[in-house]
C-alpha cells in the first residue's frame, strides 16, 4: 500500500527534466561559470600579502560582517582561496536558494494550479509520486551543482583549494539549496496558489538573511536559527567544518517529511491557507483593464517596493564607514571608476545606483511579462470577449510598468538619503537625480519586454538574458575589462554618472526614443498576431 503511493515516480522525474531541463541547465551553467571565473580572477586582484591583509581588516566592520558573514583571525587570511570563500559563499548561496525556490515551486503548486497533476493522477501513478519526483529532481540538481562546482574549483589549482575543501564549498551550496527546496515544497502544501508558495519561500529567504545578519553582528546564537548562518560556519578553505552541511541535510529531510504528510492528507487543488475572498461587486476602477491589472499585481509590486527600500536604506546606513574601509580594498576599487576627483564613497554611490537600478528594472519587466503569463493561461479571453481593444490591454501593462520604474527608483533615492550617515550629507535632490537618470535605461528593458510579448511571445526569455547581461556589464565590466563595443550594448553604459558627471541629455533622449520605437513595434505586433492559449 505504501509503495503504491510512489508508483510511477521514475517516469515523472523524466517528465520534470523534459519540462524544465533547459532552465536547470542555464542555472547550473551560470552559477558554475560565474563562480569559477571569480575564483580565477581573485589571484589577479589580490597579488600580494598586503592586499590580502587589507581585505581581512575590513571584516572588523559590522556592516561587512552583516553583508558577508563573520570574518576569521588575521593569520587565516593567507591565500585568495580564503577571500573567495568568504566573499562569494553567501551571495552564491542566495542564488542557489532562488534557483531551488523557482524550480520546486513550478514543479509542485504551479503544475497543480494549471491542472497538470490532475491529468497525471488519472494515470496509474501514486498519490505522492509527483511530489517525490520533484524532490528527487531537486536532489539530483543540487548534487550535480555540488560535484561540478567543487571539481571545477579544484581543477583551477589555486593554493588552498584542495579537493576536500572544494567539495565542501560545493556540498555546502547544494545542501543549502535542498533546505529551500524543502521549504518551497512545504509552502506549496500550505498556499493555495503558486504565486503564494513562491512568495512565502522568498520571505523565508529574506528572513534567513536578516536573522543571520543580526546574529553575526550582535548575537552568534541567533545565527544558528538561519540556514544561511549554518552555511557561513563551514569556514570553507580555513576550518573546513562539515557539520553545517549535515545539519542542512537533516533539516531538509525533516521539512520534506512534513511536506509529504501534508500532501497526503489534503485534496488536490486545496490548501491549508486559503486565499482571502474578494468583494462581491467590483468598483468602477477595478472594472478597467488598468485597475484590474494593478489589483492583481499590487502585492507583488508592494513586496518589491519594500525590499528595494530596505536594501537601499541598509546601504545608506553604512555610507559613513565606506571611506575608511574601502580605501585599501583593491578588489572593490577594481569595480569603481578611477577618478581622483571623487572620493571612494562617491564612486561607490555611483556603482550602487547602477546596481539598484538594475534591481528596480526587474519588477518593471515582470509587470509587462505578466501579460504573456495571463495569455498562456487563457485569462485574456475574458478581456477580449468584451469591447476592449488589444491596445488598451497592452497599454495598461505598459503604463503600470512605467509607474513601477518611477516608484522603485524614487524608493532607491529615498532609502539611500533617509538613513545616510556621510560627513558631507547627501542631499535628497542629488540622490533623486542620481536614481531617476536611470529611467531611460530601464524603459529600454520595458520596451524590449513589450516588443517580445507583442511580436515574439515565445522568445520572451531573451528579455531576461538582456537584463542579466546588463548586470554583468555593470558589476563585472571594469574587473574583466570587456571591449567597449560589448559594454555599449548595455543601456546602463550610457547613463551619466551623477554626481560625478553633469547630466548629458543626448544619450537619455536617444534611449527614450529607442524605448518608444521598441514599444510601438511591440504594440503593432500584438494587434496583428494570434492570441495564444
Amino acid at each position: 500500500m505504501y509503495s503504491q503511493s510512489f508508483q510511477g515516480t521514475g517516469r515523472l522525474i523524466k517528465l520534470i527534466f523534459r519540462q524544465d531541463g533547459l532552465k536547470i541547465f542555464v542555472w547550473l551553467l551560470a552559477l558554475i561559470s560565474v563562480s569559477l571565473a571569480a575564483a580565477a580572477a581573485y589571484p589577479t586582484v589580490y597579488t600580494d600579502e598586503q592586499s590580502i591583509q587589507a581585505f581581512a581588516l575590513t571584516m572588523n566592520n559590522p556592516a561587512m560582517i552583516a553583508m558577508l558573514g563573520p570574518g576569521y583571525a588575521m593569520e587565516n587570511y593567507t591565500t585568495t582561496a580564503v577571500i573567495f570563500g568568504h566573499e562569494m559563499l553567501l551571495f552564491t548561496a542566495i542564488a542557489v536558494a532562488i534557483m531551488n525556490i523557482l524550480f520546486v515551486g513550478r514543479s509542485t503548486r504551479a503544475d497543480e494550479e494549471d491542472g497538470r497533476i490532475e491529468i497525471i493522477r488519472s494515470l496509474p501513478v501514486g498519490r505522492l509520486s509527483y511530489l517525490s519526483a520533484a524532490t528527487i529532481a531537486a536532489v539530483m540538481t543540487n548534487v550535480l551543482l555540488a560535484v561540478l562546482l567543487g571539481g571545477g574549483l579544484y581543477a583551477l589549482g589555486i593554493e588552498r583549494m584542495d579537493l576536500a575543501s572544494s567539495l565542501l564549498y560545493g556540498a555546502n551550496l547544494g545542501a543549502l539549496g535542498l533546505v529551500f527546496a524543502a521549504f518551497t515544497a512545504l509552502f506549496a502544501q500550505l498556499a493555495e496558489t503558486s504565486r503564494g508558495a513562491t512568495m512565502f519561500s522568498f520571505v523565508a529567504l529574506m528572513v534567513a538573511y536578516l536573522v543571520r545578519a543580526v546574529g553575526d553582528v550582535s548575537s552568534e546564537a541567533l545565527s544558528f536559527f538561519s540556514p544561511l548562518g549554518w552555511a557561513v560556519r563551514t569556514e570553507v578553505f580555513v576550518g573546513d567544518h562539515w557539520w553545517p552541511v549535515l545539519l542542512s541535510l537533516a533539516i531538509a529531510v525533516v521539512i520534506m517529511v512534513v511536506s509529504f504528510y501534508l500532501n497526503a492528507i489534503r485534496d488536490l487543488g486545496s490548501a491549508f491557507i486559503s486565499a482571502r475572498k474578494g468583494k462581491e461587486h467590483a468598483s468602477p476602477f477595478l472594472q478597467t483593464p488598468f485597475g484590474l491589472n494593478l489589483s492583481l499585481q499590487f502585492t507583488n509590486i508592494a513586496a518589491w517596493a519594500v525590499g528595494i527600500f530596505v536594501i537601499s536604506a541598509a546601504f545608506g546606513a553604512v555610507l559613513g564607514d565606506l571611506e575608511t574601509y574601502f580605501a585599501d580594498m583593491e578588489f572593490i576599487q577594481a569595480y569603481l571608476a578611477n577618478d581622483p576627483g571623487e572620493t571612494m564613497t562617491e564612486q561607490f554611490i555611483m556603482l550602487l545606483m547602477a546596481i539598484m537600478s538594475m534591481i528596480s528594472a526587474i519588477p518593471a519587466v515582470m509587470t509587462v511579462l505578466r501579460l504573456k503569463g495571463e495569455e498562456d493561461k487563457n485569462r485574456t479571453e475574458h478581456f477580449y470577449g468584451r469591447a476592449v481593444s488589444r491596445t488598451k490591454v497592452m497599454g495598461s501593462y505598459l503604463l503600470l510598468a512605467i509607474l513601477v520604474s518611477f516608484i522603485m527608483q524614487s524608493l532607491v533615492a529615498l532609502g539611500l538619503w533617509s538613513v545616510g550617515t556621510m560627513d558631507d550629507a547627501l542631499t535628497f535632490s542629488t540622490a533623486l537625480s542620481s536614481a531617476l537618470v536611470y529611467l531611460p535605461a530601464i524603459w529600454i528593458m520595458i520596451g524590449l519586454a513589450v516588443l517580445f510579448v507583442g511580436a515574439a511571445p515565445k522568445a520572451t526569455g531573451v528579455v531576461w538574458f538582456y537584463v542579466v547581461f546588463c548586470f554583468i556589464i555593470v558589476y563585472l565590466g571594469g574587473l574583466f575589462d570587456f571591449p567597449a563595443w560589448v559594454n555599449n550594448i548595455s543601456s546602463f553604459e550610457h547613463v551619466p554618472l551623477i554626481p560625478a558627471e553633469d547630466i548629458d541629455y543626448m544619450p537619455l533622449t536617444m534611449m527614450t526614443i529607442i524605448s518608444i520605437v521598441l514599444t510601438i513595434v511591440g504594440f503593432i505586433g500584438y494587434n496583428k498576431r494570434d492570441i495564444q492559449g
